[in-house]
């Protein structure tokens, strides 16, 4: 029995002389969302591409629970449901013509196909929408339609390619909540160029640029990236820098705005405690101290432009 659902080893494509993605290797497990985000023009829907038996690599390996996908193709596609970003919905059907039609595509058991397309629209929410022209269906019921197309199999892998651009707010929060129900039985792959998205949805999250993996880790991880070894202190009384400086522990201190100091740090040791202890014993008039959480947005950037140096 494979041990992950999806392993990508080595992935390489080339367009002429571009190399689109270079030596890319990551793996998914069964009961995991993976958050994979990239600028524009990084490589990641050509990874996507790849994955999905669409595009086949100039070097490397994709195996889908254990079956190698330019091997034995129809095998390792049949554990793959996948909602590309354009969305492959005939609107003159209504959701149960679309979702039998579906199913027949994925080759489900004529026997079955009726109860496959209940419990997918029971997992989507679309029950009460079973006899509506999908067309009449708005934007946010559409996508739920899209994604009831991709688990109508029960695949072992679902890829979602940005689920949840162009939606409202709150169609936006319905869909991530059904990202995270499939995601209690199915392998997830969600592509999104959504930060705050990885980090409410996903367990782990890699970042590719130039084809390129620049980041791949848990969502701790990245949470750990984002604190670093800064400190936002604020002092009504402040001393020099120089004097802050001597705190033991501290590397460096930057004076920030409105008696705000970033206090950078060494390793894991974070002298806060004797900040306060000095601030009270010397009256600096102490009234802020917190981690410096750096934004997922910064991370980005930082981890995308190391490939442009």
């Amino acid at each position: 029995m494979a041990t992950h659902t999806l392993e990508a080893i080595d992935l390489s494509r080339l367009f002429g002389a571009n190399h689109a993605v270079k030596n890319v290797s990551f793996h998914l497990n069964k009961g995991e969302v993976l958050g994979f985000l990239g600028p524009n023009g990084a490589g990641k829907s050509t990874t996507m591409r790849m994955l999905t038996g669409n595009l086949a690599p100039t070097e490397g390996a994709i195996r889908i629970c254990g079956v190698d996908i330019i091997d034995k193709p129809k095998e390792a596609k049949g554990n793959i449901g996948y909602l590309p970003e354009m969305r492959p919905l005939y609107k003159e059907f209504t959701v149960d013509e679309f979702l039998t039609i579906a199913a027949r595509f994925h080759k489900v058991d004529s026997r079955k196909i009726r109860k496959s397309v209940e419990a997918a629209k029971d997992k989507c929410g679309l029950g009460h929408m079973s006899k509506r022209l999908i067309e009449n269906l708005s934007n946010g019921y559409q996508q739920r339609v899209g994604i009831a197309q991709a688990i109508i199999h029960e695949p072992e892998i679902v890829i979602l390619d940005e689920p949840t651009v162009g939606l409202d707010p709150i169609q936006i929060r319905e869909i991530r909540k059904l990202i995270k129900d499939i995601g209690k039985k199915h392998s997830v792959i969600l592509s999104t160029h959504i930060l705050p998205e990885v980090e409410m949805v996903c367990d782990r999250v890699q970042i590719i640029d130039k084809g390129s993996l620049v980041f791949h880790g848990s969502i701790d991880d990245l949470k750990q990236q984002r604190k670093g070894n800064k400190l936002l202190v604020g002092l009504s009384k402040p001393p020099s820098i120089k004097e802050i400086s001597l705190i033991d522990g501290v590397t460096l201190v930057e004076k920030v705005e409105h008696g705000m100091f970033r206090i950078h740090f060494k390793g894991t040791y974070i002298p806060a405690e004797e900040i306060v202890t000095i601030s009270i014993k010397k009256g600096w008039g102490l009234f802020h101290v917190a981690p410096d959480i750096t934004s997922l947005e910064d991370i980005f950037v930082q981890l995308t432009q190391l490939t442009s140096k």
